[in-house]
């Protein structure tokens, strides 16, 4: 992409994942609050600050509404910070309010239509099972837990959810060696978005190196390239974002998640 359509693209991520974004399950709400849109979800789902258009002089009392909103429901939250958003303290700022940063990510994107064409085929011995059930979702936080080193039950909730309530929204698969879940990765599709977004590609240890991450990368592209979706993006880690740039994603920007739970002291002013 040249630099203008890089231009376009950010534009339409901010406005339809973000400024208009849509609930990511049934059950959630998305709201604008003020100068946030906000998204809060009943039980184990995402709570947290999508998009925000701050001015100096309102910034604090913006993050300390949205602090006291979700202290009022009980509920740590997080505030999604782009490296594009105002003002150019923000980050400063949320850390003062008691937000903790968690790791920055790399927000790529590329043309699910080229992405779909990528010239893979299984390594030997390799089959893919598309997650349907919740057999399947097992399968998937198996995978997870092996490859992370972390249990994901907010994510085996949002599976099971979007599996039962709008299976059309989310695609997820697993790579078998035989019987055994060796890599797996999902794709959430919102109804009427230009985007589609790849989230939890995880292979086991002793699997990496065989081209299964392109593999599903290619796998979910094709779908998302047959539904007419225009573009796949990635929040991606460090490790992962030179794969992708390979495969042929581009650079939108840098991302922060900044996490606020329940009484935590908010950090020096």
């Amino acid at each position: 992409m040249d630099h203008d359509e890089l231009v376009r693209v950010r534009s339409d991520y901010d406005r339809e994942l973000r400024r208009d974004a849509v609930p990511d399950t049934a059950a959630a709400r998305v709201e604008r609050a003020g100068a946030v849109v906000r998204q809060t979800t009943p039980g184990e789902g995402w709570n947290g600050v999508l998009w925000s258009d701050l001015a100096e002089d309102t910034a604090d009392a913006e993050i300390a509404a949205q602090v006291a909103y979700f202290e009022g429901l009980g509920s740590g939250f997080e505030w999604k910070l782009y490296d594009h958003d105002r003002p150019a303290d923000l980050a400063e700022r949320l850390r003062a309010a008691g937000f903790v940063p968690e790791p920055a990510e790399t927000v790529l994107v590329g043309r699910a239509q080229e992405l779909a064409a990528l010239p893979v085929e299984p390594p030997e011995g390799i089959t893919l099972r598309t997650v349907e059930d919740e057999a399947g979702v097992e399968l998937m936080m198996d995978v997870h837990a092996k490859a992370f080193g972390t249990h994901r039950p907010r994510i085996r909730q949002l599976l099971l959810t979007l599996l039962r309530d709008e299976p059309e929204t989310v695609a997820a698969v697993v790579a078998m060696a035989g019987d055994t879940p060796v890599s797996a990765a999902r794709m959430e599709m919102r109804p009427g978005c230009s985007f589609a977004g790849l989230w939890g590609g995880g292979t086991l240890a002793e699997w990496r190196g065989r081209g299964l991450y392109r593999l599903l990368v290619a796998h979910r592209a094709r779908i998302a390239a047959e539904r007419g979706i225009r573009y796949l993006h990635v929040d991606a880690s460090d490790d992962s974002r030179p794969i992708l740039q390979r495969l042929g994603f581009e650079a939108l920007g840098r991302t922060v998640p900044y996490a606020w739970e329940p009484g935590r002291d908010a950090g020096p002013v």
